[in-house]
């Protein structure tokens, strides 16, 4: 059971478009927006950012989302606190949701099945 690494982080905002242009300042580059306030941006090979808007009354937060080529692999592991069990994503990947030791929140994510 590996990861493949890091790839994304998911960002959520109370502004989108402020968002947006304070990670373009920093060199990357909006790949799309969305229309529903969030987009992706990426800068050069490393992860991407993804960024959605959220109500004034929610807190804003970051979560890391790591790719793994095997889901299987960690459904079967009993070591893996699961938050909740690979779901296909509107976005066509699937995705878990699991626990750390400290109680952090990590997203595994996986090719959507053929």
């Amino acid at each position: 059971m590996t990861t493949k690494g890091v790839e994304a982080i998911f960002l959520t905002t109370h502004n989108w478009g402020k968002a947006a242009k304070f990670f373009q300042s920093l060199g990357y580059a909006l790949e799309f927006e969305t229309d529903h306030n969030s987009g992706q941006l990426r800068n050069g090979a490393g992860p991407y950012l993804f960024i959605a808007e959220i109500p004034e009354s929610e807190t804003p937060q970051t979560r890391l989302v790591l790719n793994v080529a095997d889901e299987e692999a960690f459904r079967l592991d009993p070591s893996i606190d699961i938050v909740s069990p690979f779901a296909d994503t509107h976005w066509g990947t699937r995705e878990m949701t699991i626990r750390d030791p400290d109680g952090r929140i990590w997203s595994l994510q996986a090719p959507a099945r053929r």
